[in-house]
């Protein structure tokens, strides 16, 4: 199974008795902006037979930052409730602005599971080509999701500030250049504006089309290089909170490049005192 699945190829395959199909949208409840429900969405439609992954609880709850990767014991038991497991192929949608898939997707392959993708223009795109949807709730039966984790991928904050001397890992922010530059501040209490020192800036919304769609081959790879990113060589992605950092991971997945994530992203780093900030652009 390919990283990127077209709606024509999910028609063909829905109902294989291997494959799972999962709803990963989630939306942020920043100042400002309307609240959506992503649990409330996905039971009035969705792609048939498919179960919600619910982000807002797939975390560390302890953790005082947002979206910290949860513990791989709890990752697993989730998979588990959900109907995922070993040898699942397992293909991810959402709808949402954040293209949250993408998240979904990177956690299930710290943890573990290997045949993961996502659907390409997701639930919008599939509702548009007139494609049949369901209302309620999926239920799977459970399959075991072995409990494991490869941290080789996700960056600390201490590894994102030696990186600031050592310059090993080109550092890529997917948030607005606003936010970037610090002309606009951040929408959390006393997290302080700009950027880490050093790091690019490509907002995410540049690795689509018009009609939400990936970017693939040369203009996806000319979005990345249009930020001083040289594709070939070790990057580590960043945002606010980990979510659309992970859209410029999957992103560089698709051009062969196997791209680490600052799971604290600016939210740990902009809040921490002992952190240098840089603002303007890069």
């Amino acid at each position: 199974m390919d990283s990127l699945v077209t709606t024509e190829w999910l028609v063909g395959e829905l109902g294989a008795n291997d494959l799972r199909v999962v709803d990963a949208s989630y939306f942020t409840a920043l100042p400002g902006e309307a609240p959506r429900d992503a649990a409330a969405e996905y039971e009035a439609a969705h792609i048939p037979g498919a179960v919600f992954m619910d982000l807002a609880e797939l975390r560390d709850t302890a953790s005082d930052l947002p979206m910290m990767m949860p513990s791989a014991e709890k990752f697993a038991s989730r998979m588990q409730s959900l109907g995922l497991g070993d040898g699942s192929r397992i293909v991810l949608y959402d709808n949402s602005p954040l293209h949250t898939a993408a998240r979904a997707w990177w956690m299930l392959r710290t943890f573990g599971a290997h045949d993961v993708a996502i659907l390409d223009g997701g639930l919008a795109k599939w509702q548009d080509e007139g494609r049949p949807t369901a209302s309620g709730k999926e239920t799977l039966r459970h399959r075991h999701f072995t409990v494991w984790a490869d941290d080789s991928g996700v960056r600390t904050l201490d590894q994102m500030k030696a990186n600031i001397d050592s310059g090993a890992e080109q550092v890529v922010d997917a948030r607005s250049a606003a936010r970037f530059t610090g002309d606009e501040p951040d929408p959390r209490p006393a997290t302080h504006a700009g950027h880490i020192p050093g790091s690019k800036n490509l907002p995410y919304g540049a690795l689509f089309n018009a009609d939400g769609s990936w970017k693939q081959g040369d203009a996806l790879k000319a979005a990345f290089e249009g930020a001083g990113v040289d594709v070939s060589k070790p990057v580590a992605t960043t945002c606010g909170s980990g979510i659309t950092a992970a859209v410029l991971a999957f992103g560089l997945h698709l051009l062969g490049n196997n791209a680490a994530l600052y799971d604290g992203s600016w939210s740990e780093w902009g809040a921490d005192r002992t952190t240098p900030k840089a603002m303007g652009a890069a």
